[in-house]
């Protein structure tokens, strides 16, 4: 069977979920499982360099740490954290240093061993994106790359070339804290800029209603919110994705839910630490 065969890459979308649970919960990009294309809808225009809009976040601060068990059905295939890990000056400005780890179990790193991390340098008063990183570790695929948003000049430079983003554009990490920022009302949408791997497309995230659930980490009543791409590629639109999050000033996400093809994929928190909110 090939490297990278249709095994090894059920098994990387898994922890992949779990070590970026934003980017399985917004767009589903990766590893060929889908194609986002942009949309014709555009954000409202803004001012070339203008970076000083300010978004009230009683969500998160450092010092936030969550973990997530992920499966493939019942079976258990690793584990995931995502961290508000400290506050730095980044471009001028404060900004919030997000790290996400995903690492394979003992059972699944005896065949095909995954250790990828993940960090997004997110505007604090703005609640946006300046920087994204990833440094993957799956088998014996590596790969690191590096994305600077260049909000001022409303474009972000790859490892391959620079492209025009809409103001404020979000990063596939940074996109989870800001939707945890915002009014959620049942029955609406929201609506954002998003950019993940070089493409940039209009998201929306539908509030479909609200649920108790019970997870590791205890019992939460939750919002629950499902992200709605235009997609093409291996799973076009059976991959539906469901996230729950907390119905509370936290909105801390404790629960995703994945039906693929074959089965389904859960990410389920199993412990949690809150952090310290700013004031800017």
């Amino acid at each position: 069977m090939p490297e990278r065969g249709a095994v090894h890459r059920l098994l990387v979308m898994l922890l992949f979920f779990a070590g970026l649970f934003p980017v399985a919960f917004f767009s589903v990009v990766e590893l060929g499982l889908a194609e986002s294309t942009s949309s014709a809808d555009s954000a409202a225009i803004v001012p070339q360099g203008d970076i000083d809009r300010f978004v009230e976040n009683d969500a998160f601060g450092v010092g936030e740490k969550l973990s997530f068990d992920i499966r493939y059905g019942f079976i258990s295939a690793g584990s995931a954290t995502m961290e508000v890990a400290r506050l730095i000056e980044f471009e001028g400005r404060p900004c919030y240093q997000l790290v996400t780890h995903a690492n394979s179990n003992s059972f699944f790193s005896t065949f095909y061993k995954v250790e990828d991390r993940v960090q997004s340098i997110l505007d604090a008063t703005g609640i946006y994106s300046w920087r994204f990183e990833k440094n993957l570790r799956e088998g014996s695929y590596r790969s690191d790359r590096l994305f600077v948003f260049d909000q001022r000049n409303q474009r972000v430079t790859g490892p391959k070339d620079t492209v025009s983003v809409p103001p404020f554009v979000q990063d596939a990490l940074s996109t989870l804290f800001y939707v945890r920022t915002q009014p959620l009302e049942v029955g609406k949408s929201i609506w954002l800029d998003n950019f993940v791997d070089g493409k940039q497309y209009r998201l929306e995230v539908k509030i479909e209603g609200r649920e108790t659930v019970t997870v590791a980490a205890g019992t939460f009543d939750c919002l629950v919110v499902e992200p709605i791409t235009q997609s093409v590629g291996l799973f076009k639109h059976e991959g539906r994705l469901r996230v729950w999050l907390t119905d509370d000033r936290l909105r801390m996400p404790v629960l995703m839910k994945s039906k693929i093809v074959v089965g389904s994929i859960t990410a389920e928190l199993t412990d949690y630490q809150l952090g310290q909110v700013e004031e800017f």
